[in-house]
């Protein structure tokens, strides 16, 4: 059988997280990240401090390898991932993320957990909109088990396109 192979450098994914509020989701979703080779991205402000005991005892031992920015605005996070694919997530967005193809080193965004993202930042109808299905009985799924659904759905796509990096 042949190994998958990295055909591009850099992080498997880009996950944005915006003014994140719930330290513990954080530290799962930074856990998430180190298993799937992603980079975490967080725009200020934040909720908690980024040290604080919370964010650390659900990311454990695996926060020191974690690749991790936060940056000071929306402004300066677009400034620094210029010229990525970028996908929003929100309950709003039409299209379902399986529709979608996705690519190593994609930058996936998601709001905070009470509000969402602004319409500032994804429109409404804008087509870089995802969502993942629920019944109606839910309003949205907890933040840190969308990112992990999204992170191992690109992993899925990317390991049937053989590019999928040899892991464990």
């Amino acid at each position: 059988m042949n190994e998958p192979k990295l055909n591009s450098p850099g992080p498997a994914a880009h996950v944005v997280l915006y003014q994140p509020e719930i330290p513990q989701n954080t530290g799962n979703i930074g856990r998430t990240c180190v298993a799937t080779g992603s980079k975490l991205w967080i725009v200020r402000p934040m909720a908690f401090q980024i040290d604080e005991k919370r964010v650390r005892r659900a990311g454990l031992d695996y926060w020191q390898h974690l690749d991790y920015e936060d940056v000071a605005n929306w402004e300066e996070l677009t400034s620094r991932l210029a010229g990525k694919r970028m996908f929003f997530f929100s309950r709003f967005s039409k299209k379902l993320l399986w529709e979608e193809p996705l690519q190593h080193g994609d930058v996936f965004v998601f709001g905070r957990e009470t509000s969402g993202l602004p319409e500032s930042i994804l429109p409404p109808g804008d087509t870089r909109g995802l969502r993942l299905p629920t019944t109606p009985q839910v309003r949205s799924l907890n933040l840190a088990t969308t990112v992990g659904v999204v992170l191992y759905e690109q992993m899925r796509q990317l390991n049937a396109g053989g590019i999928l990096p040899p892991m464990g």
